[in-house]
C-alpha cells in the first residue's frame, strides 16, 4: 500500500493538491485543489451524478448558510460535538448575518448538506409531485472546527459532500437501504478501486444513532488505523427522524403527497461520501511503481472517467513546421471532446513519464509517417503498449474506450 508521504508529495508535485494558505505558513485543515486536482474532482463528481440522477431524483443546490433553527431542530447546536477537556466543544463554525454580532444574528456554516434537502422536501414535493420512492441529491462544501484536523483530505475542517436522501415507504426501507448499499459499493469497484481495498462496516445495534434503522460504512484500506481501513462512505436508515423534527407534529400531513401515499411521514435512506476522502481514495488506489523498458516509472492507473486528462499530443521534434502544424491539428480536434494536453518538452520517454504520473491514459505522438499515411502512434498507460491509428480514427478510438 503506498504511503501517504508518497501521495502527498505527488499531489503538490504534479499540481493536484495544495496546502492552503501555503504561502503564509498554512491554515491546519484547509487545501486548495490545484490545476488537475479540479480537474479530476469535477470529474468524480460527474460520475456521481450520472449514477444518482435517475428519472426519480431530483437535485439539488441548497445554500451554505441557513436559519440557525435549522441546526436547533437537526440537534446540531446541542449535540454536534466533541470532548475537549471537562466541556463539550460544538463542531459547527458560527458567524454572524447583517450588521449586528448578536445572538439573533447568529448563523452557521453546515456541517453536512443533508438537512438543507430536508427543509426543501416539501418544495420539491409541490414542484414536482413526485410519488414514492424518490430522491433528492445534491453536492455541496460543509465545515466543521475539527479539533486535529490530520491525514491529508481524510479528516478537514472544509469538505465537499455527496449526499443523496431517497425517501420511501417505511415498509420497503430495508430494501432500499440494501440496493443502495449494493449500488454504492459498485460505483467505487466500477471507476477501478480494487475491490480487496474495500469492505462494508456494519454497525451493531448498539452502534447506532437513537433515530437509525440500520447503518453501514463502505471503508477503504488508508492504512490510517490499525485495522487499515476507515471510513470512506455513510450509509444510513434515517427513519422518519428528520422530517418529523423540521415539520414538528407532521403538520404537512394533509399535502396532497402524503395522503396518497397513506399518510404516513417517510423514511429516507442516505448515502453520504466527501468528495476529498473519494479523491484520496482514487489516487492511493491508482497510484503504482513498475518497470516500463528496464526503466522503473511511477504511474496513476486512474479510470480514465475521472482522469483529469484524457490524452496528450505529442510532436515528435519541436522544430519541424509541418510535424508541429499537423499535431496542433490533432491536439485542436480531440480537445473539443476530450481534456487534452500539449507536450512538445524533452524526449518522448521524458513526456511518458509526465504523463503517466498524472494519470493520462492515452499519449498520441505525430511524427513523419504521420506526414504520409495519416497515421499516429498512441501509446496506452497501462501496458505502455502502442499501435498506429489512423487521424479520422482517434476520435473514436478514445470514445470507445471511455465507455
Amino acid at each position: 500500500m503506498v504511503s501517504l508521504e508518497k501521495i502527498v508529495s505527488l499531489a503538490k508535485r504534479r499540481g493536484f493538491v495544495f496546502q492552503g494558505s501555503e504561502i503564509y505558513g498554512g491554515l491546519a485543515g484547509t487545501w486548495d485543489y490545484g490545476p488537475l486536482g479540479v480537474l479530476m474532482k469535477e470529474n468524480i463528481k460527474r460520475e456521481w451524478w450520472r449514477a444518482m440522477l435517475e428519472p426519480h431524483v431530483f437535485a439539488l443546490d441548497s445554500a451554505i448558510l441557513a436559519n440557525s433553527k435549522v441546526w436547533e431542530a437537526s440537534g446540531h447546536v446541542e449535540n454536534f460535538s466533541d470532548p475537549l477537556g471537562e466541556q463539550q466543544f460544538n463542531l459547527m463554525f458560527k458567524t454572524h448575518a447583517g450588521a449586528l454580532e448578536n445572538e439573533s444574528a447568529t448563523v452557521y456554516l453546515r456541517p453536512e448538506t443533508a438537512q438543507g434537502i430536508f427543509i426543501n422536501f416539501k418544495n420539491v414535493v409541490d414542484a414536482f409531485h413526485p410519488k414514492l420512492a424518490f430522491g433528492i441529491a445534491q453536492i455541496g462544501k460543509a465545515f466543521r472546527n475539527e479539533i486535529t484536523p490530520r491525514n491529508f483530505l481524510f479528516r478537514s475542517r472544509e469538505f465537499e459532500q455527496m449526499e443523496l436522501e431517497y425517501f420511501c415507504e417505511p415498509k420497503n426501507a430495508d430494501k432500499y437501504f440494501s440496493d443502495i448499499r449494493t449500488m454504492r459499493m459498485k460505483w467505487f469497484t466500477s471507476l477501478g478501486i480494487k475491490k480487496e481495498n474495500l469492505q462494508f462496516h456494519d454497525y451493531g445495534k448498539d452502534e447506532l444513532a437513537h433515530y437509525a434503522g440500520a447503518t453501514t460504512d463502505i471503508e477503504y484500506r488508508y492504512g490510517l488505523s490499525e485495522s487499515g481501513f476507515s471510513e470512506l462512505e455513510g450509509i444510513a436508515n434515517r427513519t422518519d427522524f428528520d422530517l418529523k423534527n423540521h415539520f414538528p407534529g407532521c403538520s404537512w400531513i394533509d399535502n396532497e403527497f402524503v395522503a396518497r401515499e397513506g399518510g404516513f411521514v417517510p423514511y429516507v435512506i442516505e448515502p453520504s461520501v466527501g468528495i476529498d476522502r473519494a479523491f484520496l481514495a482514487f489516487l492511493m488506489d491508482a497510484y503504482a511503481e513498475d518497470e516500463v523498458g528496464g526503466e522503473k516509472r511511477m504511474v496513476l492507473k486512474l479510470h480514465p472517467k475521472i482522469a483529469p486528462v484524457k490524452v496528450a499530443v505529442f510532436p515528435l521534434v519541436g522544430n519541424k513546421e509541418n510535424i508541429m502544424a499537423k499535431a496542433r491539428e490533432v491536439f485542436d480536434t480531440l480537445r473539443k471532446d476530450f481534456t487534452t494536453r500539449w507536450d512538445d518538452i524533452g524526449n518522448i520517454g521524458k513526456r511518458y513519464r509526465r504523463q503517466d504520473e498524472i494519470g493520462t491514459p492515452w499519449c498520441v505522438t505525430i511524427d513523419y509517417q504521420t506526414l504520409e499515411d495519416s497515421t499516429v502512434t498512441i501509446r496506452d498507460r497501462d501496458t505502455a503498449k502502442q499501435e498506429r491509428v489512423e487521424v479520422k480514427e482517434l476520435l473514436q478510438y478514445i470514445q470507445d474506450r471511455l465507455k
